[in-house]
């Protein structure tokens, strides 16, 4: 047996253990290889991210299990299509504008799509998502789209070594999620907040966070070359 794969499976296993009743752990899986993801499958988790449309149809593809999916990388209007056939969730909703493509998108093939706006908690330039002052603003515009069904809040926050330096992103976003729960959402509430990575989740979890995103906690550091 791989020992790269074995690893995957085990370290899989252990951290669904470690996680808390009703938390989703989530797997991204950019820039691995379908042998890699098929082994955190073997290891127990169920849900996936992918950042980029294309690369994660060529892994749908080559894959010969059925989990559910996210997007959890910026979407441009013009892959709303690809995206909205390929996945099962889609967390980066960052304007009306997108949507509203979305919604079109999804009345075409008869689909109610669940989704995430993306907040950009550390009101980054070079980030997407919206700020938080706007975030209520989107998710009401998005509550009047008949077949879009917002279902929380997503944010990264600025990376840094220091796990601590997280929190006061994650708690800025759970304020927001939790000043949006009891607003009229349509067909949506909020449930999931996804916050938190490989070097962050356990203060996302400490932050209110029931849906993390790990890579490099599981697969470990990226390979030049991926296993096929």
């Amino acid at each position: 047996m791989n020992a790269h794969l074995d690893a995957i499976r085990n370290k899989a296993a252990a951290l669904l253990a470690e996680m808390p009743p009703g938390v989703t752990l989530e797997v991204a899986a950019k820039k691995r290889s379908p042998a890699e993801v098929t082994a955190a499958f073997e290891g127990g988790i169920r849900v996936f991210g992918h950042n980029y449309v294309q690369e994660a149809q060529r892994m749908l593809t080559a894959i010969k299990f059925s989990a559910e999916w996210h997007l959890i990388g910026h979407l441009q209007s013009n892959k709303a299509g690809a995206a909205v056939q390929s996945f099962d969730m889609l967390e980066t909703v960052d304007s009306l504008k997108l949507a509203q493509r979305l919604n079109q998108v999804c009345i075409a093939i008869r689909k109610v799509m669940p989704v995430l706006i993306e907040v950009n908690s550390g009101r980054e330039e070079n980030k997407n998502g919206v700020m938080p002052e706007d975030v209520v603003t989107l998710a009401l515009q998005i509550a009047g789209l008949p077949n879009l069904r917002l279902e929380g809040l997503m944010t990264m926050g600025p990376l840094s070594a220091e796990e601590r330096d997280s929190r006061p992103f994650f708690n800025t976003t759970r304020k927001i999620f939790e000043a949006l729960s009891g607003a009229d959402l349509g067909s949506g509430a909020m449930r999931v907040l996804s916050m938190g990575m490989s070097g962050s989740y356990r203060v996302a979890l400490d932050e209110g966070a029931n849906l993390v995103r790990l890579g490099t906690a599981i697969f470990g550091a990226r390979r030049e070359k991926p296993l096929d």
